[in-house]
């Protein structure tokens, strides 16, 4: 547990020029963070993960969840989901998120990691879907874990660690020249549930 836990109130850019990563740190107070983590433990709508991958049909441990204010579909890996309707906790939350970053969110992608052994693979976010360039707000609920960045071109690799109730978000170009991913640990036996509001266009 950091006993150090705070909120930054203007971060720095983790990656440089139009590619925008800011870390927040904590947006949530620790009470907060572990009861919301419990009620979305126990309340949301989770699935095992699916993909298509070199044409085989994967299903994998992480499970996930899609809430949105409309009904809207959204394709990654090959895998279409349908959105279900807000919940009042993640509505709670997402308003937190808005007010802390003066942006507004249709859509949020849920993660459950049950333990260090489940992460996500390099990818970026770059489906026809979302809104182009525009932020994606990660809160990550739970086990602290790493997450890096790694640029396309050159393979240079930047990371950070996301507490128990943080705030990530990824702007402008950072989708067109950087990879992301949650690298496996043996060192982390807890959940983690990983929150990414988005904005899907129709």
């Amino acid at each position: 547990m950091n006993l150090f836990r705070e909120s930054i109130e203007d971060p720095e850019n983790l990656l440089e020029g139009d590619s925008i990563v800011k870390y927040y740190g904590e947006l949530l107070s620790l009470d907060e963070a572990d009861r919301y983590c419990d009620l979305l433990l126990a309340n949301i709508e989770w699935r095992q993960d699916e993909a298509i991958i070199l044409g085989k049909h994967l299903t994998t441990k992480r499970k996930v969840a899609l809430y949105a204010d409309k009904a809207y579909t959204y394709t990654y890996s090959k895998i279409t989901r349908q959105a279900l309707p807000w919940t009042q906790d993640l509505l709670d939350i997402k308003s937190m998120v808005e007010d802390k970053l003066g942006e507004t969110f249709n859509t949020c992608l849920l993660n459950l990691y049950h333990n260090g052994s489940e992460g996500m693979s390099w990818h970026s976010d770059g489906e026809k879907d979302l809104k182009k360039h525009g932020v994606i707000a990660s809160l990550s609920l739970g086990a602290e874990r790493k997450f890096s960045f790694k640029n396309k071109a050159t393979g240079e690799t930047v990371s950070v660690f996301l507490e128990h109730g943080s705030l990530l978000t990824m702007s402008g170009t950072t989708q067109d020249f950087w990879l992301h991913r949650l690298p496996p640990t043996t060192k982390v036996s807890e959940p983690r549930v990983n929150l990414t509001f988005r904005n899907i266009i129709r």
